[in-house]
């Protein structure tokens, strides 16, 4: 038994050191640069309107549908910044947005998210076809292109739908200049979607 033991504590020794040698070599997780969407929009107050809305992500492709910086740097390959990342998901990003948007509006004050379940007379959601920066040359622009539907929550019947897309030039070519420009365009979305909306809901609640 005794020396049964003085053979195998050798091999386990080695292989202890093996194990050991192998996670010393394994290479780490790079530190990641976490981006939120900023917003330089203020407050506005129009007249509250009487419906409520719950705002939805919008449905999107597996790659945007995360925390990806989404680049396209030549014609139709798309890609991620290294070592940046948004601090959610594209479309959780953006609903977000639109929240933060309807909230500052003020004229839609019965407002909730998909992440409940709390029914409303109306729904904002759509598909997110373009979220991501592009390379013209020397270039880059930050675009962001949405199908967006507004849809009735008693029956689910679509009452608008409508394709938004904003072009907004980047001041430079690094990252943190580009999620200034998603934040630029995200801005200009987020006001022409809220006008929308607020519009659409009044017409569609005249025509009942």
């Amino acid at each position: 038994m005794k020396r049964a033991y003085q053979l195998i504590a050798p091999v386990a020794l080695a292989l202890n050191l093996a194990l050991l040698s192998a996670c010393s070599i394994l290479p780490q997780a790079d530190p990641s640069d976490v981006y939120r969407l900023a917003s330089a929009q203020t407050a506005t107050q129009g007249t509250q309107v009487t419906w409520s809305l719950r705002v939805a992500k919008p449905q999107t492709s597996e790659f945007l549908d995360s925390p990806r910086i989404a680049v396209v740097p030549n014609g139709n390959l798309i890609s991620s910044y290294a070592n940046s990342r948004w601090s959610d998901p594209a479309p959780v990003l953006l609903r977000n947005r639109f929240m933060d948007g309807f909230q500052r509006d003020g004229r839609v004050t019965l407002l909730s998210t998909d992440d409940t379940n709390l029914q409303a007379d109306y729904e904002l959601g759509g598909q997110l076809q373009a979220f991501q920066s592009e390379y013209h040359g020397s270039a880059v622009e930050v675009v962001i292109r949405l199908d967006a539907r507004l849809v009735r929550g008693s029956d689910q019947r679509i009452i608008a739908s409508r394709r938004f897309e904003i072009r907004q030039p980047a001041s430079d070519t690094k990252v943190p200049a580009v999620v200034v420009g998603f934040g630029q365009a995200g801005d200009a979305l987020n006001k022409q979607v809220v006008d929308w909306a607020v519009q659409q809901g009044n017409a569609a609640l005249v025509a009942r």
